[in-house]
Parts: C-alpha cells; sequence; structure tokens
C-alpha cells in the first residue's frame, strides 16, 4: 500500500478535535477496509505551534484516502502522496538510486 498524509488546520488550544478526527478516520478506514479497499490509519502528528495536524494514512488510491476522510466528516486542506525513505521515492520517479554524500539534503 502506498503512504498517504492528510493535513488539517485544528486550534493550538483544540487537541480533542485531533483525536476526534483520529477515531471518525480509522472508523471510516475499518468501512472501506470491510467492503475490500484496504485503508489504515498509521499515526496521527498535531503540530499545536502551527495549528496543523497530519494523519499519515495507508491505501491504495488517494481516492480511497477521499473518501475515507469523506465518510469521516474530516475536513482537510490537502492529501499528497509520501514516502518515509528518500531512496524508494528517487527509484520510483528516475529508475535508479541517487547517492548523495552523507548530510547533503536534495530540493
Amino acid at each position: 500500500m502506498t503512504e498517504y498524509l492528510l493535513e488539517l488546520y485544528v486550534s493550538k488550544t483544540n487537541c480533542t478535535a485531533v483525536a476526534v478526527a483520529g477515531v471518525r478516520l480509522g472508523r471510516a478506514a475499518g468501512e472501506l477496509t470491510a467492503e475490500g479497499r484496504l485503508v489504515r490509519l498509521v499515526r496521527s502528528i498535531f503540530v499545536p505551534e502551527d495549528e496543523t495536524c497530519f494523519l499519515l494514512v495507508e491505501a491504495a488510491t488517494g481516492e480511497d484516502v477521499r473518501e475515507t476522510a469523506r465518510r469521516a466528516a474530516v475536513a482537510y486542506e490537502r492529501i499528497v502522496k509520501t514516502t518515509t525513505d528518500c531512496a524508494t521515492y528517487e527509484r520510483s520517479t528516475s529508475g535508479a538510486p541517487t547517492q548523495r554524500p552523507r548530510g547533503e539534503v536534495s530540493e
């Protein structure tokens, strides 16, 4: 499955909203999975200073993630495909891994 990041804006004083969104998204993911569309909430990250919450979701398609958010009634700013391994991302976009000196960051 592919990883997707849902970005939500949440008031820094409203931790409850983050918890509620996670519970609702988890339930909706269970519904879609029961229908044969595998979706899994991996984790949530709340950044109060930025009033932002990120929900990491595994799914086959971005459309499955959008449907999960719709069913959960979770208003999101955007959904983006993500990766936790830059080498894997580079191979998938260029066909070959890129070697970089340690500590160098690509833009």
